[in-house]
């Protein structure tokens, strides 16, 4: 596990500026850094030594020294990999899966990537072709940001967007478009970012650069495809089979690896299949919102040593700029601060943690789920009388069950853009200075639900969820405060082989009005206690709700929101009105403050402070 950067674009100051780039980065990689400058392409890489502690030093060449790679990720599969390119005739120096894609490269071209089972982004260059050859793993775990000079053309490219400050050509401009789109989704979602110019590689895609000229291109597309044969016990065997199989794959490596423990379902099974010898759970001291005195007691029932911490509400406030910082763009789940904290303990005991990522979007785990089957008979009526009755309620208070009325006044296709939907375009209108609304979030929702145009519902919302927001929230906090600590994340849940089982598992088996992952917690009760398996989803929760009613927290937010920052995006009187609100008990307006508040401590590390 490591972090990459490079760029494309010949100059006399490559190495101080490739030494720049990486320095950036040094977080991902405390173990180690390589440089590789050839003609106009130059790579940088960050090492965390997992696998071939000794002999894994990054970039690394094939046997002449014509192909050059730099990688972040673990191939899983590797192993076999190796020796079928051993059987073809090549020759590897190592015993790292990073070699593997020199020699796959050899052998299969662009078709190599259709082979590999892993979490991964590369940059290879190919020397003799002149050609730069990058790749995204199949889900997106691991992040991938390209830039492309307006005035040079120079390509730049790492595993965060920070890498590109490094680079004097670099010109750091706010993407102020994507701020409506972040409103109603809480995360930057699709390729575009905060950055003006800078991109992302979308999970299983590839990019190319040759000539001068920068293609991308798409080498996988997951899809559902239910099978109604097998019986509910047979998916829950299967399932119990593919994820044994998928966390001993993960466990592969030549340091300790521990797991993550939350009182749900996910993280239970997975600590119980993967017979570490420690797990890490945080809290916090309001028993709410704590998790810690079960995972304790869960621990010791299968025999593990569980470290626990319990944040303080000041050191969570103290380090939000700093979790932004690393977040590269803004990112307004407030349990990404608690993934944080996990993961700086758990870095003081092991370098490697197992999580439970994925299990909702393969398995159907989001409650929001269940809504197709809660008074459906409401979905039957007339749309244009759903319509009315939802502009009506759209005017109305917030009082129980008028959401519902707003909600369902329209299809899902036009309601639902994933596990999120903060804001509408009218409270977006109300709240920014400068509202554009060229770029609507069902425009990056609406081609999905045209992929999946007659599936039913779930599966529907599953596609969405598992294309936007698991890319653009859940693998991005995965990702940033894992290596934000130095420590290698790894998602058995989302593995290519666990997908090819989930996705033929029919929504009745997954989801109804009680229940959701209903055949996961199946086959999560035979390893785990059946009142773990069948416990109620509650994430990392935080009393973000709490504190800001609370004057010592709230004063801080007020603060932000009355900043000259916040006076150039937005309406500031709305905003203290907003919080006023929430302080006073009239609104629970608690997620709408968080998310413009998180915005400004983000734009504020890099825009004010940088």
């Amino acid at each position: 596990m490591c972090g990459i950067v490079g760029f494309v674009g010949a100059r006399a100051d490559m190495q101080e500026i490739l030494q720049q780039m990486t320095d950036l980065i040094a977080h991902r990689g405390p173990d180690g850094e390589g440089h590789y400058i050839d003609g106009p392409v130059a790579l940088g890489h960050r090492r965390l030594s997992i696998i071939d502690l000794e002999g894994g030093r990054q970039p690394m060449y094939n046997e002449d020294g014509s192909l050059a790679v730099v990688f972040n990720g673990e191939i899983y599969n590797f192993q076999q990999l190796r020796e079928e390119l051993l059987a073809a005739g090549h020759t590897f120096v190592s015993r790292c899966d990073t070699e593997v894609l020199v020699h796959g490269y050899e052998q299969w071209g662009h078709d190599m990537l259709k082979r590999l089972r892993g979490m991964f982004t590369f940059a290879l260059w190919d020397k003799t072709a002149q050609t730069l050859f990058c790749a995204r793993d199949h889900f997106g775990i691991k992040p991938f940001y390209y830039y492309v000079s307006p005035e040079t053309g120079t390509l730049m490219f790492g595993s965060e967007i920070k890498s590109f400050l490094g680079h004097p050509e670099f010109k750091k401009e706010l993407n102020e478009q994507q701020l409506e789109l972040y409103l109603s989704y809480q995360y930057s979602p699709g390729e575009d970012t905060f950055f003006k110019g800078v991109k992302k590689l979308m999970p299983a895609h590839w990019l190319e650069w040759k000539d001068g000229k920068v293609e991308t291109g798409c080498y996988w597309r997951p899809a559902f495809t239910p099978d109604h044969k097998p019986s509910l016990a047979e998916w829950e065997d299967a399932i119990g089979g593919a994820m044994q199989e998928s966390v001993s794959a993960h466990k592969i490596a030549d340091v300790e690896v521990g797991s993550f423990l939350s009182s749900g379902v996910d993280s239970s099974y997975m600590a119980a299949l993967a017979h570490v010898d420690k797990t890490f759970t945080v809290g916090f001291a309001d028993k709410q919102y704590d998790e810690t005195d079960y995972a304790k007691d869960f621990s010791e029932k299968i025999g593990v040593k569980n470290f626990a911490y319990r944040i303080t509400p000041e050191e969570y406030w103290a380090n939000l700029g700093k979790i932004q910082y690393h977040m590269d763009e803004p990112l307004a789940d407030a349990a990404s601060a608690a993934l944080f904290f996990v993961n700086r303990e758990a870095a003081k005991q092991v370098k490697v943690c197992l999580s439970g990522e994925g299990a909702d979007e393969f398995f159907g785990g989001y409650n929001i789920y269940k809504e197709p089957f809660t008074v459906s008979w409401y979905d039957k009526l007339p749309l244009w009388f759903r319509r009315a009755v939802g502009a009506v309620a759209e005017c109305l208070p917030p009082v129980h069950g008028i959401n519902f009325l707003v909600r369902r006044s329209r299809p899902l296709e036009e309601r639902y853009i994933g596990n999120t939907n903060l804001m509408g375009e009218r409270r977006k209108k109300q709240l920014l200075k400068h509202y554009h609304g060229t770029v609507k979030p069902t425009d990056l929702s609406r081609p999905l639900f045209e992929l999946t145009k007659g599936q039913d519902p779930v599966t529907r919302m599953e596609y969405c969820d598992l294309n936007l927001w698991m890319v653009g929230d859940i693998l991005l906090k995965a990702d940033k405060m894992s290596m934000a600590n130095s420590l290698e994340l790894r998602v058995p849940f989302l593995d290519r082989k666990v997908f090819e089982l989930a996705c033929r598992i029919p929504t009745e088996d997954k989801v109804n009005a009680g229940q959701t992952k209903i055949a996961m917690r199946g086959a999560a009760e035979k390893p785990i206690p059946a009142r773990t398996a069948d416990k109620k989803k509650l994430g990392f929760p935080v009393p973000v709700r709490a504190w800001l009613r609370d004057e010592k927290y709230a004063s801080r937010v007020r603060e932000a929101f009355n900043a000259p920052a916040a006076a150039e995006f937005f309406n500031v009187k709305e905003l203290n009105r907003m919080l006023d609100q929430h302080m006073s008990g009239k609104r629970d307006n608690w997620r709408q403050i968080w998310c413009v508040f998180i915005f400004l401590v983000w734009y504020d590390e890099y825009f004010v402070k940088r």
